[in-house]
C-alpha cells in the first residue's frame, strides 16, 4: 500500500531493485549450488587429489572470490538501478506535473493551459497532444457558450423591451388595447417563440436528440411544396422562383428536410432584390441527391462563407435581424443536414454574384450524427 501511493521515482527504483535482487538470487543460488561441485571436479581432473590441503584452499578461495564478486555486482547493479531510476523519473515526471498542473488550471476554467511537447517518449507526447487538442475544443466551446449568451440576450432585448414598453403604457393608461397594440404584441410574442424553438432545435440537432424519421420521398413534390409555401413572398417582392427535379426518391425525414429548404428559400428571398432570381433543382447519382438553392443577389465573401453556418453570425446580411432571421436558421439546417448523414455547403462568386447552397445526402439514410 505504500508503495503504491508513493512517488514515481521511488516506484521506479523499487521495481529495479526487486529486478536486480531477483537477478542476483538466482546468480547466488547457480554460484552456490552448481559452482562448487563443477570447480571440484574440474580440479581433481587436473590431477589436485580430493582432501588434500591444496583442494581446500582452491575451493575455499573460489567461494572467496563468488562471494566479493557477487556482493560487487550486488553493490553495482543498486547503484545503475538508482540511477537509471533517477534519470527515467525525471524524463517522465516532469511532462506529468505538467501535465497535472495544466488540468488543474483547466478544471478551475483557465482553459487557456497548454502543455509543452518535450519529447518524453511517444505515448507522453501523445498525450500532451490529446490535452492540448481538448484544451482548444474547450476554448472554442466556452467562446461559443460567451457569444451564444450575448448574442441570445441582444435578440431577446428588443422584442422584451417592446412587450415592457406597451405593458407599461397599458398600465398607465396612455396606451390603448386596439388592433395596432395587438398586432405589435403577438408579432414581438411570436418573434421570441420563435428564438427558443430555433435555439432549442440548434441544440438538439446538434447534440444528436432530433429524431429522424426516413421514408420514401418523391423529390419533386417535396420541392414543389416548398415552392408552393413560399411562392406568394416571393410574387410580394418580385423574385421570381423556379424548381427542377431530375432525381426521383430519397429516403428522407420530409418535415426536417422541407424546413430546411424553407430556411434556405428564405433566406435565398431575403437577399435576392426584385427582378431577380432563385431555383430550387434536385440532381442524383445511384448513390447521392444533389439538392441546390441558387440565387442572384447579394453574394458573400470569402470570410462570410467560412462563418455561414455558425449560430448568430452577423457578418453577413442573411444574419442581419432587420432582416427577419432569427440568425440560427442556416445553423439548424446544418445540423439537420449532418443528422441525416449529409453535407449542407455554401459557395459564392463574391458580393453581387449571387450565393449557391448545395445539400448533398445518401439515397438511403446514412448513420445520423457521424
Amino acid at each position: 500500500m505504500r508503495l503504491r501511493n508513493s512517488g514515481l521515482a521511488a516506484r521506479l527504483f523499487a521495481t529495479q531493485l526487486i529486478v536486480v535482487a531477483a537477478s542476483l538470487l538466482g546468480a547466488v543460488a547457480v554460484a552456490t549450488l552448481a559452482g562448487p561441485p563443477l570447480f571440484h571436479e574440474h580440479l581433481e581432473l587436473a590431477g589436485i587429489p580430493g582432501g588434500s590441503p591444496e583442494l581446500f584452499h582452491v575451493e575455499q578461495a573460489y567461494r572467496a572470490a563468488n562471494l566479493i564478486t557477487l556482493a560487487v555486482a550486488l553493490g553495482t547493479g543498486l547503484a545503475c538501478a538508482l540511477l537509471a531510476s533517477f534519470l527515467l523519473s525525471r524524463t517522465i515526471r516532469t511532462p506529468l506535473e505538467q501535465l497535472t498542473a495544466a488540468a488543474a488550471e483547466v478544471a478551475h476554467g483557465n482553459y487557456d493551459a497548454r502543455v509543452p511537447v518535450l519529447g518524453a517518449g511517444v505515448e507522453l507526447d501523445s498525450l500532451a497532444r490529446a490535452f492540448n487538442m481538448m484544451a482548444d475544443q474547450l476554448t472554442r466551446t466556452e467562446e461559443t457558450r460567451q457569444r451564444i449568451l450575448s448574442d441570445l440576450a441582444h435578440e431577446m432585448s428588443t422584442p422584451v423591451s417592446v412587450l415592457s414598453v406597451y405593458l407599461e403604457g397599458l398600465q398607465d393608461e396612455v396606451v390603448e388595447w386596439n388592433p395596432t397594440t395587438d398586432a405589435v404584441m403577438a408579432e414581438q410574442l411570436a418573434r421570441l417563440t420563435r428564438l427558443v424553438e430555433d435555439i432549442d432545435d440548434v441544440s438538439r440537432a446538434e447534440e444528436g436528440r432530433i429524431d429522424l424519421d426516413p421514408a420514401p420521398l418523391p423529390l419533386a413534390d417535396l420541392l414543389e411544396t416548398c415552392a408552393a409555401a413560399v411562392r406568394e413572398n416571393y410574387a410580394a417582392t418580385g423574385v421570381t422562383l423556379t424548381t427542377a427535379a431530375d432525381a426521383d426518391v430519397l429516403i428522407a425525414d420530409r418535415q426536417r428536410l422541407a424546413q430546411v429548404l424553407d430556411n434556405l428559400l428564405s433566406n435565398a428571398l431575403r437577399h435576392t432584390p426584385p427582378k431577380g432570381t432563385v431555383s430550387l433543382t434536385a440532381t442524383g447519382t445511384s448513390d447521392t441527391v444533389l439538392i441546390r438553392v441558387t440565387d442572384t443577389g447579394d453574394g458573400m465573401t470569402a470570410d462570410q462563407l467560412t462563418h455561414i453556418f455558425e449560430r448568430f453570425y452577423r457578418g453577413d446580411t442573411a444574419r442581419d435581424r432587420d432582416h427577419g432571421g432569427s440568425g440560427i436558421g442556416l445553423t439548424i439546417s446544418h445540423a439537420l443536414i449532418a443528422a441525416h448523414g449529409g453535407t449542407l455547403t455554401a459557395s459564392s462568386a463574391g458580393p453581387g454574384h449571387g450565393s449557391e447552397f448545395t445539400i448533398e445526402l445518401p439515397r438511403t439514410p446514412g448513420k445520423a450524427y457521424p
